[in-house]
């Protein structure tokens, strides 16, 4: 109990938002009460509002730090790679390893999007989407220009089917409440990806 009472604010405030996403690896997210986190922390509410002015303020924070996270990550990621496709690939496979480390964050994210009144949680969740989206979009723009892509493609559905086969992965891992076997199916999974979108020579490398 010691360290905690000398946790810096900023620490605390961290603390609270990676409880709240280990909450949501095993919680549904829109019955999370601030009393759950408090009980998790081993703090008061009290403490608790001392750092955040609501539970409002709270979700805003934990998308957040998502956001900050996992596009670091997947940023990261792609520009070690050598070519659009590898980028891509490289990209795809960094968000399904952050997800295996961080289980509750496709809930909370589904859980803001089908929040019923337009939260400022929610608007950051769909801004991070559309940021996702971009880069993506831009790697595919990239990958054409290299001559990776097959002849007609339709980015804008390559786009969304690349998001589309991430989500589809992840919720029936969820599902089968086999999070960490997702590293094991990544590969398998993204390849079927890449013989869809990629030029003939590119499909079999």
């Amino acid at each position: 109990m010691t360290a905690k009472r000398h946790l810096t604010a900023e620490a605390r405030r961290e603390r609270t938002v990676e409880t709240v996403i280990e909450l949501c690896a095993r919680d549904e997210p829109a019955t999370l009460t601030t009393g759950a986190i408090a009980r998790q922390m081993g703090v008061t509410q009290g403490a608790l509002f001392r750092h955040f002015p609501s539970k409002d303020a709270i979700w805003e924070a934990v998308v957040d730090w998502v956001g900050q996270r996992v596009m670091q990550r997947v940023d990261a990621a792609a520009a070690g790679a050598d070519a659009p496709l590898a980028a891509l690939e490289a990209m795809f496979m960094a968000h399904v390893a952050f997800i295996v480390e961080h289980p509750g964050v496709p809930r909370l994210l589904l859980g803001q999007l089908q929040h019923a009144r337009p939260t400022p949680a929610r608007r950051m969740v769909r801004s991070l989407l559309f940021r996702y989206r971009e880069r993506i979009t831009a790697l595919l723009e990239q990958a054409r220009a290299a001559g990776e892509l097959r002849e007609g493609l339709d980015l804008e559905a390559a786009t969304m089917q690349f998001i589309g086969t991430i989500q589809g992965l992840v919720i029936q891992a969820l599902m089968a409440g086999e999070v960490t076997r997702l590293l094991d199916q990544a590969p398998g999974v993204f390849a079927i990806y890449r013989h869809g979108i990629a030029a003939d020579g590119e499909a079999r490398s």
